[in-house]
């Protein structure tokens, strides 16, 4: 679908393999660089719209998506198969991102305003700090999400936030519901008074690669395989003149049982895990990958059970299916790992069933650096621990992930046990779940949705939340320089109201 001999790329129907929607026309290197170059044009004039003008705008494109749900929801559901409920929810989640970047510039603290006075005694002179758009970006679209990660996703919405002009490269897996959603949108910010070229949709694999080597671009954002993002990474820093690329790109997502837990609600736990571990055939970057349970006991039978009970759909695209089946073969060719329990597949074409295996924390240690890879799919390894001594030095070892969790029982005894294993787990993942499943992010102020490499490339960005923002601004700071003269949002009168720091 993808290679460099064909003039369009198609969505294909999980469900039956056949291909669906309108064929969508691959960008040749004159549309990348001519998008490239209209956002190029776009960004003096949208970056300096005040920011309340910029939140208007935003809102218009999250009313004009939500208008547009029947189409949309058709669309994306014929190319994915994530069904009516889910598709209408991701909708809403995504306008709401929009709406929530709104309230961000609204507030205005985005800008993080710093005023030192000048200082006679010391010859320090008048300083006034902020931070400003860095310039047009890229943001490369994620199959598992055709709207909340996409085109109008959490990191077009911030970057448009920040005021900087977005080049989308659109994903394969569902071009049809990608150029619905630019049409809408760019017409939405067209009509609330943006430029022509904030927002460009370019499509195709060797567009990818056009794009981030185009001088205009300034930075990337991009969710997606390791392989994949580690390509565009060096791109990036290949550059004649090197740009940030903020990746996100494979997470295991530990979740650690301890004893009292385990002993006092097994059944809760098993049929939570499996139900994590299934949810949309596995297709989360959240997904739990790595279970660690105390060694004896009924739980890791029950998981077994629980695993066994459940079916799941198709996969987004063959290419995924069959990443997944590689990888389970994989897997299944190490000698140390016992199969604890395969699922179901559906009768859908791109269908894969859901498998854990076991081994001990021992065996899982010798071989971290094999089965501590991401299996993107509804796929798990159960780890069993003799103690959490033993468990808390190997979670200190494990690769970077999104989030950690531990289930915990403080009546049973477990607090003492909980506070090791956070002490571990918080220098290795960005978010930290204390009795729940790590599936599922809220899109807040207080959310943060990254991690350590290889879950991250930038383990103190955001993808998820108001403080994604951070990733397309950079600072600038005025020496002495009139008041007159002077963004309003360091002017001694203050006049947008924003949060400052003075001193």
């Amino acid at each position: 679908m993808t290679d460099t001999t064909i003039a369009s790329v198609r969505g294909t129907s999980p469900r039956t393999g056949e291909p669906v929607g309108d064929p969508v026309p691959v960008s040749t290197a004159e549309e990348v660089d001519a998008a490239a170059r209209a956002a190029e044009r776009a960004f003096p004039v949208w970056s300096a719209l005040p920011a309340a003008e910029r939140a208007q705008a935003l809102e218009a494109a999250a009313d004009a998506l939500d208008a547009a749900l029947t189409e949309l929801v058709a669309l994306a559901d014929a190319e994915t198969a994530l069904g009516e409920p889910r598709l209408t929810g991701e909708v809403a989640r995504t306008s709401g991102q929009l709406r929530l970047f709104a309230e961000v510039l609204r507030d205005g603290g985005y800008v993080q305003a710093v005023l030192t006075p000048a200082d006679p005694s010391t010859a320090r002179p008048d300083l006034r700090r902020m931070r400003q758009a860095m310039g047009p970006v890229a943001v490369f679209s994620a199959s598992n999400f055709p709207f909340a990660f996409s085109v109008a996703g959490g990191d077009t919405a911030s970057a448009l936030a920040a005021g900087c002009p977005v080049v989308v490269k659109a994903h394969e897996g569902h071009p049809a519901t990608s150029v619905a959603v630019a049409r809408i949108v760019a017409g939405a910010l067209r009509e609330a008074g943006a430029p022509e070229g904030v927002l460009n949709l370019v499509s195709g694999f060797e567009a990818g690669g056009a794009l981030v080597n185009h001088p205009a671009i300034k930075a990337v954002g991009f969710t997606g395989s390791y392989a994949g993002g580690r390509a565009l990474f060096d791109l990036c820093a290949a550059r004649p003149e090197p740009i940030p690329f903020y990746g996100e790109l494979g997470s295991v997502n530990p979740v650690v049982v301890l004893p009292g837990a385990a002993a006092e609600r097994a059944t809760e736990l098993a049929e939570g895990y499996a139900g994590s571990l299934t949810l949309g055939t596995g297709q989360f970057c959240t997904n739990p990958g790595l279970l660690f349970v105390p060694e004896g006991g009924p739980l890791v039978d029950l998981v077994a059970t629980a695993v066994a009970g459940k079916s799941t759909g198709g996969m987004l695209t063959s290419r995924m299916r069959d990443g997944y089946e590689a990888r389970v073969a994989v897997l299944g060719e190490v000698a140390t790992l016992e199969v604890l329990a395969s699922g179901a597949a559906s009768d859908d074409s791109f269908a894969v069933a859901p498998r854990v295996w076991k081994l001990p924390l021992k065996a899982f240690a010798d071989q971290l650096e094999t089965l501590g890879e991401e299996c993107f799919g509804p796929a798990g390894l159960v780890i069993t621990y003799p103690d959490v001594e033993s468990l808390v030095k190997v979670l200190a070892e494990l690769p970077g992930s999104l989030t950690g969790s531990v289930h915990a029982d403080a009546a049973a005894g477990d607090a003492p046990a909980a506070e090791q294993v956070a002490a571990a787990l918080r220098h290795r993942v960005g978010r930290m779940i204390y009795n729940g499943w790590p599936t599922g992010v809220a899109v807040c102020w207080a959310m943060h949705h990254g991690g350590p490499w290889p879950s991250t490339t930038s383990s103190q960005y955001t993808s998820v939340g108001a403080t994604a923002i951070d990733r397309w601004l950079v600072p600038v700071a005025y020496q002495d320089w009139p008041d007159e003269l002077l963004p309003p949002e360091l002017q001694d009168a203050n006049p947008l109201g924003i949060p400052r720091r003075v001193g």
